[in-house]
């Protein structure tokens, strides 16, 4: 089953090739409507409030990203794989609202974030990667959108040592049974640099995009 289209958007957002070079915010306003949203990752865009009331549409470049193959794995989290059953799509909202309330220099996942991925999970496009205990509880996970080839993450969060990590090694697992995939992190942190996360330049992932978006998912939407 394909995910379900949402109803398209009233907005045209801005098209990022257009944009001045490593300026990472390339327009504001329109809303966060699923299909609105949805045309953004289509164009390699991503929502995130600038302030409270002001809606960003970001392109940021140089652009986060990891490449499936060039995953890191250390011996450490080796060991901490061993700790933790990972799934998918198994608590989405869950996962969301725990990345929502991990403290953030600048935290943007409200309740209307909430409501609107929650929305496209419910229609097949965002999914989640969770990581148990072995009492059961949900102690890592990340969530992000997939578009034909792309994966876009959003946001990660853990309660326990290398929970996101674990999460993250699901993902590029499941990810890497479709073939070449374009695993998009949006900006390369020290932690994701440390897995293997690389920076591209804007053009270099547009490029790449088009060529994702040419091919099917491979996660099972709901």
């Amino acid at each position: 089953m394909s995910p379900r289209e949402p109803q398209q958007s009233v907005w045209d957002l801005p098209d990022p090739r257009e944009a001045d070079p490593f300026e990472d915010v390339v327009g504001v306003g329109a809303d966060l409507e699923p299909g609105t949203v949805l045309q953004a990752y289509r164009r390699g865009l991503f929502p995130m409030h600038l302030e409270e009331n002001l809606l960003a549409w970001w392109s940021p470049d140089p652009r986060g990203i990891l490449p499936l193959d060039s995953l890191r794995v250390s011996k450490s989290l080796r060991a901490s794989l061993r700790r933790y059953e990972i799934t998918i799509d198994r608590d989405f909202a869950g996962v969301m609202r725990a990345c929502a309330e991990t403290p953030r220099e600048h935290g943007w996942i409200t309740e209307e974030f909430i409501d609107t991925y929650c929305t496209l999970h419910d229609l097949g496009w965002t999914h989640s990667v969770e990581a148990w205990n072995a009492d059961g509880q949900l102690v890592g996970g990340l969530y992000g959108i997939e578009v034909g080839g792309l994966f876009a993450g959003e946001s990660m969060f853990h309660l326990e040592r290398d929970a996101s990590k674990a999460a993250l090694v699901g993902l590029v697992d499941a990810l890497s049974v479709g073939g070449s995939r374009l695993l998009d992190v949006q900006w390369a942190t020290d932690h994701l640099v440390s897995m293997g996360a690389i920076e591209i330049r804007r053009d270099a992932y547009l490029a790449l995009l088009d060529e994702a978006l040419q091919r099917p998912p491979v996660l099972n939407p709901r």
